[in-house]
């Protein structure tokens, strides 16, 4: 597994990406990360970023699996998660699987552990990406708010389709968006930590209020005023700064 750490902090800190991203798309964030007191490690889901052309089931599951499997190659027995998107998903599986390892989960307009539920015209929209430029390129405009230049939302869509495969990328929608496991966490005392955008219409404060918010008693919200689904991208220094806040009291 190819597993890049930035950072020699004692602090490790796991970190996923979201379905349109990959290991890569938290480049934005680095310049601004305490590599003093963390270890960050930058990790790909299978037929993602680095791991394209590995085959898997592309489940919720698998790739909470593969996460712990990583920690123990790292050695860490003790860690922290940054999810975003598909990946907060990703890391509420592998706290369910592995209470006692996880030191803090943070989610940056993180997928609830209940998925994501579509209108029918939205859906089509969702299951058309896998083939479609058009389609990734309109939901990235759409979850953040029709506000942002098309050459960034170009660059998005181009970053997608280079470090995704068709088949992983499709498979991996009806994952997070259709997998419910929220009875296996709600209630659970592990502090939480949760950056939502003003500008995401799907996974923004009122979602992340109903779902986080009635799951988690040790949660805290955080409303980022200019962001909407990609706060690494729209606001990377209020981002560094806010997980680090959180991080180093847990």
């Amino acid at each position: 597994m190819s597993i890049e750490r930035v950072g020699t902090g004692a602090h490790t800190v796991l970190v996923l990406h979201g379905w349109f991203g990959s290991s890569r798309s938290w480049q934005a964030l680095l310049p601004h990360l305490n590599r003093e007191a963390f270890g960050y490690v930058f990790l790909d889901y299978r037929g993602h970023g680095d791991r394209r052309g590995e085959t898997g089931r592309y489940s919720i599951a698998e790739a909470a699996g593969d996460v712990l499997a990583a920690a123990d190659e790292l050695g860490a027995d003790r860690f922290s998660l940054l999810g975003h998107s598909m990946g907060g998903s990703v890391m509420q599986r592998v706290y369910a699987d592995a209470p006692e390892r996880v030191r803090a989960l943070v989610g940056v307009s993180p997928v609830p552990a209940s998925g994501v539920p579509f209108d029918e015209q939205s859906r089509q929209l969702f299951d058309g990406a896998a083939d479609s430029a058009g389609s990734r390129r309109a939901i990235i405009d759409f979850t953040t708010g029709n506000r942002l230049t098309g050459t960034w939302l170009d660059a998005m869509v181009r970053h997608s389709l280079e470090h995704s495969d068709r088949d992983a990328f499709a498979a991996y929608l009806p994952a997070w968006a259709d997998t419910d496991f929220h009875t296996e966490i709600k209630g659970s005392d592990v502090p939480v930590q949760v950056i939502a955008g003003r500008h995401d219409p799907a996974l923004g404060a009122e979602t992340m209020r109903a779902t986080f918010g009635a799951w988690y008693p040790n949660l805290e919200l955080e409303i980022f005023p200019d962001a909407g689904h990609y706060a690494m991208d729209e606001s990377p220094v209020a981002l560094a700064t806010c997980v680090e806040r959180f991080l180093k009291s847990h």
